[in-house]
Parts: C-alpha cells; sequence; structure tokens
C-alpha cells in the first residue's frame, strides 16, 4: 500500500494559438503547416501533488511538485492499493474513448492495480475518520470497493455532520475491488 496524503492539483490548460509569424515583423509563416486546433499541453503535467518544498522553490533545488507524469514512470508493479488522500487527487483531463488524464491513470500506468482518489478538496478530519475506518475494513478482510463503501454508509448512517456527501462522496475506487493478498 502506498497512501500519499499531501495537497493534490489539476492546473485547467491553457490553449496556445500557433504562431503566425516568425517573430520578425512580417507575416511569412507558411499556416497550412499549423494544426488547426490549439496546442495544448500535457495532462499529466497540468496534475500533481504539492510535497516538502513547494511553497518555497528556488533554481536548481527540488521543486516540490511531484506530477503525474513523474508519477507514471514510477516501478509500482506489485503495489496492490494508491491512497491519495488528497483534495481533487481524480481530476484531470478527459479524453473522448480514453478516459481521464490525471493522477490516477499515472500510478495506473505505473503499475498500481487499484487507486483511491478524490473528486474535489476534502476535509481534513472528515477524511482522517474515513480513511481510519477505511484501513481497519481492509484489514478485517473486505474487499477494496466493499471496505470503501462501507465506511461511507457508516458516515451516512451516523447522522452527524459527516453525513453529508461533502464529507465521504469524494472518494472513489478505480482498480481491483478484491480483498488485499
Amino acid at each position: 500500500i502506498l497512501h500519499i496524503a499531501t495537497h493534490g492539483f489539476f492546473l485547467a490548460n491553457v490553449d496556445r494559438p500557433p504562431p503566425t509569424s516568425r517573430g520578425l515583423g512580417f507575416q511569412s509563416f507558411d499556416n497550412s503547416l499549423v494544426p488547426s486546433a490549439p496546442l495544448t499541453e500535457n495532462p499529466l503535467l497540468r496534475s500533481g501533488l504539492a510535497l516538502a518544498g513547494f511553497n518555497s522553490r528556488r533554481s536548481g533545488d527540488e521543486d516540490g511538485v511531484f506530477t503525474a507524469l513523474e508519477a507514471s514512470q514510477l516501478n509500482l508493479f506489485g503495489t496492490q492499493l494508491v491512497v491519495l488522500s488528497a483534495c481533487e487527487t481524480g481530476l484531470g483531463d478527459i479524453a473522448n474513448g480514453e478516459g481521464v488524464y490525471g493522477l490516477r491513470r499515472a500510478f495506473a500506468i505505473a503499475g498500481a492495480e487499484t487507486q483511491l482518489i478524490s473528486l474535489w478538496q476534502v476535509d481534513d478530519f472528515g477524511t482522517q475518520s474515513l480513511m481510519a475506518r477505511y484501513y481497519e475494513n481492509l484489514t478485517a478482510g473486505m474487499g477494496r470497493s466493499e471496505a470503501l463503501r462501507a465506511v461511507q454508509l457508516e458516515m451516512i448512517e451516523a447522522g452527524d455532520r459527516y453525513a453529508h456527501p461533502y464529507y465521504w462522496a469524494a472518494f472513489i475506487l478505480a482498480g481491483d475491488w478484491r480483498p488485499l493478498d
């Protein structure tokens, strides 16, 4: 199990218009060579996790940014579960016929069997409670998906402030649903 509890991010794409000149003040650029769609950034570079040093980046040092592209290059084969209990770790670019390009896909490419991710900003205390119960359910032999569903139902049935979907519905599971080995 790999559990990362830090800040997640997904940056919206900023379309860059194709070049219209060579920058020399005249229009000699052959526009037939330019793709008709705007150029876009790789979504795996716009999705990631904020680590130590993120707020104090200096040239030449580790930047504290762990991108989805970097995650996709890890060797996580044999890792049964990656839990990203940070805000918005399930966001990414949606591509027709391909799915979502973001942290979930990156950890799947890296070899992780299952990813537990969030779809919006999450509450620290509600998430801590949810994760503690999730791991208790896993160690009791429940399947990965069943363990999440059980703790979500517990939070609803408790009837306190954490019964509201904001606190439990952000988390989804992708990948293998069976119990851990």
